[in-house]
């Protein structure tokens, strides 16, 4: 359950799992408000700033997130040309806010990337710029990075480069206002054609990933609400708009790995392909839920058959996340590195379309827009490459920890209720060691329960794959505990904390 999906209804807001929700900020210190001298760059930079030419304000750009969202990093126009398309992609110009070297830098390179918990964020740029000035709002001309892909009648992408220029969006739709609208047919003209495009080149886009072998972890939103004196857990089913936008940047982001490779200078996002150790445990857990995850299916192929209706299968959706290990950024200049692919996308794959919220995308984009011009590629740019992939992991390794932290607070209060029940659970894996020799009495193994769909540990030395059946003896909100025993042993507490 990825915190970044998880709401907490005004029903819990004042229970315990929104206090404890609260307290991850302090506990882990996350940062607090920007210093005064980054706020009076921002105040100043904001004042000076100048849009770019050309004017693409006759282009109807539109905005699809979440209805909430004020830093939007995203706007298309969608047109057909021939039997092929051209995706019109404009990215908020966080770069032309951003002086090199100065305290907005230096604070964003600390910071890394936006940090989420449910019902709060820290922002990676101050609130005046992520959700004012560089934020690509409706009905305002805004400077951006914008993206020019022309693609073949099958989605396959012909060409593509990219040059700043001002921009108006002339919508803000949320994702179910947007496909309620596309299908009704009832859009408005100005960007009527931007939508249904956006359903063909999607659908396009995800039948080329299947074919290269790709995989898309598209997880629904998911709310918290205090009903009976206990939590349950609520979700909306992703829609199938929000696969086609996702598709919109998967493509962008591939468009800016071929033109870095091209120019021999920039960083990728990459991932090696999942490893035996992994597969094995994730199947074991697709048999837990009741969806098998057959030997001849590839992981992309069987992702696609989830229903995320069910709440067993968007356990599996989530658990999917351990086949995506190990990814990290690879800088190069000069020449090409070894490995240039990310497994889940199945190609050479950048991060170049959330500028606002995640700092090597401001990187990326001025080196795709000064390779695109056969210009020099800006110094500040190139002399942060090396810097970038160990600046990305300490922040994804911090926002790892939080969302795991998240993820066993919601599970706690979940089975908050249920403490003395008893469940059926498979076991995943046996217990870990640090060393050679392992106490039984220390022991634990991972399982996987049914419902809720929460894996964690039950005490004990327990056969991978095997049935067994586990007591809840405790689940606490506040230390994000959970502790299973054996049913038939002495109920003994055994946190199964992250």
């Amino acid at each position: 359950m990825p915190y970044s999906h998880i709401g907490v209804r005004q029903s819990a807001a004042q229970q315990s799992l929104a206090q404890a929700l609260d307290a991850l900020s302090a506990e882990f210190k996350l940062p607090d408000g920007f210093d005064p001298q980054v706020m009076t760059e921002v105040d100043k930079v904001i004042a000076g700033h100048q849009l770019p030419t050309p004017d693409l304000t006759a282009l109807p750009f539109i905005t699809i997130d979440p209805p909430a969202s004020q830093d939007l990093d995203q706007a298309m126009f969608l047109e057909r040309e021939g039997g092929g398309y051209v995706v019109h992609y404009a990215i908020a110009d966080v770069p032309s806010f951003v002086p090199a070297g100065g305290p907005l830098d230096t604070e964003t390179r600390r910071r890394g990337q936006t940090i989420y918990t449910p019902g709060n964020r820290i922002p990676l740029h101050p609130i005046p710029l992520s959700e004012g000035a560089a934020s690509l709002f409706a009905n305002d001309s805004r400077s951006a990075f914008v993206w020019e892909i022309h693609l073949a009648a099958d989605g396959t992408q012909t060409t593509a480069q990219v040059r700043r220029a001002t921009v108006r969006s002339v919508a803000k739709l949320g994702y179910e206002q947007a496909q309620q609208m596309l299908d009704a047919g009832n859009a408005p003209a100005a960007y009527a054609e931007t939508l249904a495009l956006l359903a063909e080149i999607g659908t396009k886009r995800i039948e080329l990933e299947r074919a290269r072998g790709g995989a898309s972890l598209n997880v629904p939103q998911q709310e918290v609400e205090f009903v009976d004196g206990h939590y349950v857990l609520e979700f909306r089913p992703a829609l199938p708009i929000e696969d086609w936008n996702a598709q919109i940047s998967l493509l962008t982001g591939m468009a800016a790995a071929q033109v870095m490779l091209a120019g021999k200078v920039g960083i990728l996002r990459t991932m090696p392909a999942p490893d035996a150790d992994a597969i094995a445990a994730y199947r074991l857990q697709t048999v837990a839920l009741g969806k098998p995850w057959a030997a001849d299916i590839a992981y992309g192929e069987y992702l696609r058959t989830l229903d995320t209706a069910d709440p067993k299968q968007l356990a599996l959706m989530h658990g999917a996340s351990t086949l995506f290990r190990g990814a990290g950024y690879t800088p190069f200049n000069g020449s090409i590195p070894e490995a240039v692919t990310q497994a889940a996308v199945a190609a050479p794959y950048a991060h170049a379309t959330a500028p606002l919220r995640r700092l090597v995308d401001r990187f990326v984009l001025a080196i795709c827009a000064a390779l695109c011009a056969g210009e020099e590629v800006p110094g500040w740019a190139v002399e942060a490459l090396d810097a970038l992939p160990e600046i990305m992991s300490a922040s994804n390794q911090l926002a790892s920890k939080v969302d795991r932290a998240a993820i066993d607070t919601v599970e706690a209060a979940l089975l908050s209720h249920r403490v003395g029940a008893e469940f059926d659970a498979v076991v995943l894996a046996g217990p870990r060691t640090n060393g050679h020799n392992t106490k039984a009495s220390a022991a634990r193994s991972s399982i996987q329960i049914q419902d809720p769909a929460v894996t964690g540990y039950c005490e004990g030395i327990l056969e991978p794959g095997s049935v067994v059946r586990v007591k809840l003896v405790a689940a606490d909100i506040a230390t994000r505990t959970i502790s299973f025993v054996p049913a038939t042993a002495p109920a003994t507490a055994v946190p199964t904390g992250s």
